[in-house]
């Protein structure tokens, strides 16, 4: 069962995703999501400053702490998906509400808000800034799925870049936006959005960006493998691969440093972590995968893996240890989408909400 899980969410918030949806007047249906991957998320709070403590000893402190997972519950639905927390401890992401459509949330302080659509019967949020900001993509009252912009109770549509869908992946606390739309020769690019203009920055993927406007994204090489890279300023740095033929990143922190996933020389997906032109592989629970979805300033990274078991749990990877997060009680699974400074996770587990606070 989670190697099946595994293969799905491989493909989640991004190109091979698929989800069930429902549009106003509009049978349920099949739709695929113009984008690569994540449930973050996502994802991912790397957009916060270091406004704590030295991350060195943020770092500490999560290393010598245990966590506490709770369920933050759904919007009258059965299911929900927290992405990403930022550093007041809001967070975001998707749920299912009494009628059984899927809306964008705001959960803060024990009460989950809905963010309601851009007319359509769906939205997912996939990052949140600071300012509490929130960016993700809904449909539209035309049928189409467009990148959306939240902003002090009204949902923005962000537009494409000339094709009919878009999606908006992270927000930094300038309230830059990348995401990743269709064009009209076809193939999808990455655009950064800033102050109503749409910028196309190319064939790229799964967009993550920092405070500085670095982003951690993925591309094609000649050779037609794709490899995580870092752009800045409009120069693309290849990052290589942990040995194997791809890679690709999930987040970005202030300090520049990317994680992601890659194959090994042996076939495997492993989880990542680039620094300083160096990538670490970071290993496993035990089993034979791990994706890095998250990553905060103090380089503290989160994610999932497989366990020696054979399941799928979330992980924190901590001066080089990887701890197993485990699941909610009664939980057959665990995944974890995105990491704020202070160290708070958020994922989900048994199709709820989670978010994982240290004691």
């Amino acid at each position: 069962m989670s190697n099946e899980l595994h293969r799905a969410l491989r493909g989640h918030h991004g190109l091979e995703t698929r989800l069930r949806v429902q549009s106003s007047g509009i049978p349920l249906r099949l739709f695929t999501l113009l984008s690569t991957m994540t449930l973050a998320m996502s994802a991912c709070t790397s957009e916060d400053t270091l406004t704590e403590p030295s991350a060195e000893a943020s770092s500490a402190r999560a290393a010598g702490k245990r966590y506490t997972a709770v369920d933050l519950g759904t919007l009258g639905g059965i299911a929900s998906v927290a992405r990403s927390i930022n550093s007041s401890g809001s967070v975001v992401g998707w749920s299912e509400t009494t009628d059984g459509q899927r809306h964008a949330f705001l959960w803060s302080k024990g009460v989950m808000t809905d963010l309601g659509t851009l007319g359509g019967g769906n939205s997912d949020a996939y990052s949140i800034n600071p300012r509490g900001d929130v960016v993700g993509q809904s449909l539209t009252a035309a049928g189409q799925l467009h990148a959306f912009l939240w902003s002090k109770g009204v949902m923005i549509d962000l537009g494409t870049l000339g094709a009919e869908s878009s999606e908006a992946n992270g927000i930094n606390p300038a309230g830059r936006v990348v995401g990743f739309s269709g064009t009209p020769t076809g193939p999808g690019h990455v655009f950064l959005w800033n102050k109503g203009v749409m910028t196309d920055l190319g064939a790229l993927q799964a967009p993550s960006i920092n405070p500085a406007g670095q982003i951690a994204a993925s591309t094609r090489t000649a050779a037609g493998e794709t490899h995580a890279v870092l752009w800045n300023k409009g120069v693309i740095t290849d990052l290589g691969t942990l040995g194997g033929s791809f890679s690709r990143s999930w987040s970005i922190n202030p300090r520049a440093d990317v994680v992601g996933e890659s194959l090994i020389a042996g076939g495997q997906t492993h989880a990542f972590l680039s620094s300083n032109g160096i990538m670490t592989d970071l290993g496993t629970l035990g089993g034979s995968y791990s994706i890095a979805r998250g990553i905060n300033p103090a380089r503290v990274v989160v994610g999932y893996s497989e366990t020696s078991e054979g399941q799928q749990h979330a992980f924190v990877w901590v001066n080089d240890r990887m701890r197993d997060l485990g699941t909610l009680s009664g939980a057959s699974y665990s995944i974890a989408w995105g990491i704020n400074p202070r160290g708070d996770i958020v994922g989900e587990s048994g199709q709820r909400a989670t978010l994982w606070t240290r004691r």
